[in-house]
Order: structure tokens, then C-alpha cells, then sequence
């Protein structure tokens, strides 16, 4: 996993050796078996996650208690309720394990520290934070401004790895339509 970390952070920022080991010291794994919930509405959230193995989910619960999948987070993603996170406010979404998974945990507080100590980490959650930003407002347009057989062409663009990886009912909630919808588009696609 330490190899696999490192290789992650250097695709944006080299790091002498000394200056990993140290960050990597602040970063705890931690494995998640599935279907264990990390983070739950309401919570205090004191740490984001790179991902190692598996997938995740964050998701927001409606009132009348459907749920609505925000986003995923696989191998190489980072994942938390950023507004929590950063804010220190309670938590809105929960995030949820749809495998087993093995993360790295890093808390705020160490984030913080380790971004004042080293600029190239600083940088690197940095361009980590855009290149999130960027992707959820791609999201959000595609979602005021394309149809549901739309949604389902540019996520089996971009996710190709999901598509056989989650079920179709995991993948119709985080599209906003139903099974059933999901189905007849998919098999008109093939």
C-alpha cells in the first residue's frame, strides 16, 4: 500500500524519501468490510480516506428516505463529506462500503500540518481538490442538461470499471433514475 501511495501522491508532486516516510506516518489504514458505514448523517467527521481496494459510497437520505448517490470513490480516489471535513460541521452525507475496502485515514488536523510543513503537499491536495470540483460540476451540468440514456453513456464512459463492478440498482441511484429505466436503457446500448 506504501508504494501505491506514493506512486499516487508523485503523479502530481515528487517527494524526497525523507518527506514521505514522514507524511506517510500520519496517515493510519484501516481495513472496512462491506457494507460497513464510516461516516453516518450527523456525524462529526474527522478524516478523509484515499482508497487502496475496494469501492465506496457517499450518499445523501430524502426525507421520505430514498437514497441519492453523490459520488464513488475507488482505487486511487479520496473520499469524505468535504462540507464536514472542512467545516467541522455534522456530517449530510453517510459513506458507505459496497466491498471490502483497505483505505489510508488521514485526519484534518494532520492535513493541516502536513500542507504547512511541505508546499509539494500543500500542491498536491490542492490540485486533488480542482480536479474534484472540476468533476463534481461536470456532474452537476450533465445532470440539469442531459437525459437519462445520457447520463447512463457518460458514466459507462467515464466508470468503465463499475459498470460490472456495481449493481444496477447502486448505479441507477447515483444516475437519479429508477432500476427498471436503468435495464432498458443499458440493454438498448448493447
Amino acid at each position: 500500500m506504501k508504494e501505491q501511495f506514493r506512486q499516487h501522491i508523485e503523479k502530481i508532486s515528487p517527494v524526497s524519501d525523507a518527506a514521505f516516510d514522514y507524511v506517510y506516518s500520519f496517515f493510519k489504514p484501516k481495513k472496512i468490510r462491506k457494507n460497513s458505514i464510516i461516516i453516518s448523517s450527523g456525524d462529526l467527521v474527522s478524516h478523509e480516506y484515499w482508497v487502496f481496494k475496494g469501492c465506496l459510497k457517499a450518499s445523501y437520505i430524502l426525507e421520505d428516505g430514498k437514497e441519492k448517490i453523490i459520488r464513488f470513490a475507488v482505487e486511487d480516489w479520496w473520499v469524505s463529506d468535504y462540507d464536514a471535513y472542512f467545516k467541522n460541521n455534522p456530517a449530510t452525507l453517510s459513506i458507505q462500503a459496497l466491498e471490502d475496502c483497505e483505505v489510508l485515514a488521514l485526519s484534518f488536523q494532520d492535513r493541516e500540518k502536513l500542507c504547512k510543513e511541505f508546499p509539494e503537499i500543500s500542491y498536491f491536495f490542492r490540485k486533488k481538490i480542482e480536479a474534484a470540483y472540476s468533476a463534481f460540476q461536470r456532474r452537476l451540468v450533465s445532470m440539469l442538461s442531459n437525459d437519462a440514456k445520457e447520463h447512463y453513456e457518460i458514466f459507462v464512459q467515464q466508470y468503465p470499471m463499475l459498470i460490472e463492478r456495481l449493481p444496477k440498482s447502486i448505479i441507477a441511484s447515483y444516475l437519479g433514475i429508477t432500476r427498471e429505466t436503468l435495464s432498458r436503457i443499458s440493454n438498448a446500448a448493447l
